[in-house]
């Protein structure tokens, strides 16, 4: 069964005080921790195989989830002071098949799984990531057709299309990441977008991550009136 990794580990200072108690990924919206939403984008596709790539507060995660009968759920401490590419090659070894989906545990989206997969399969890409319409304060892309061009982090000034996550990822990314102090979104996706092996599945729908507690707000009233 194709796995789901989640990046769930790191501090999360930006939103406020809760992560001084909880992780961000626990975080509550509408009753329900904000990696809950999450997991059920892709359950809803019937992807219910999870790798939840911990580290801060990875305890409570693992709480969470113990019991879960709705998920199929595997925790792992990737380590506190990990960055994000450490986290993703840390699962390595729970990744049997030729590709995975990766996303963060903060966004959220309606972004189609099965149209995102069938668009990594068409381009024959190593790595596919979600372009979404940005806050400004975000990643930039630069497209040529479908092919990313090339992919800054955080520059000053954005054109339109970030990396909303959703991964998809031929099991091939592990080759690109050095080691814990890998940056995914740094070098390599740059060396990837240089070798022509990074696409974009660009998204018009609904994308929205939880970086600040306006950005929390906002998502609490929104799945609050879809229920």
């Amino acid at each position: 069964m194709t796995k789901v990794v989640i990046l769930c580990g790191g501090f999360g200072t930006r939103i406020g005080h809760e992560t001084k108690y909880k992780p961000k990924p626990m975080i509550t919206i509408n009753k329900k921790p904000i990696i809950f939403h999450v997991m059920n984008i892709y359950k809803k596709f019937g992807y219910n195989d999870f790798i939840l790539a911990a580290g801060y507060k990875h305890q409570m995660i693992e709480s969470y989830f113990k019991d879960s009968k709705e998920f199929n759920v595997k925790v792992v401490n990737t380590g506190l002071n990990t960055e994000t590419g450490g986290r993703v090659l840390s699962i390595k070894k729970y990744i049997k098949e030729d590709y995975f989906f990766m996303t963060y545990g903060d966004g959220l989206s309606d972004v189609n799984i099965e149209k995102l997969l069938k668009f990594h399969k068409k381009n024959n890409a190593l790595a596919t990531l979600t372009a979404v319409h940005p806050p400004v304060r975000f990643g930039e892309i630069k497209f040529n057709k479908n092919d990313i061009k090339s992919f800054i982090e955080k520059p000053q000034v954005g054109v339109g299309w970030i990396n909303g996550g959703f991964f998809v990822l031929n099991r091939k990314i592990f080759n690109y990441i050095s080691g814990k102090n890998t940056v995914f979104e740094k070098e390599p996706m740059s060396n990837l977008a240089k070798k022509k092996k990074l696409f974009g599945y660009k998204h018009e729908g609904f994308w929205q991550c939880m970086d600040t507690v306006r950005d929390k707000n906002y998502l609490r009233k929104i799945i609050k009136d879809t229920k």
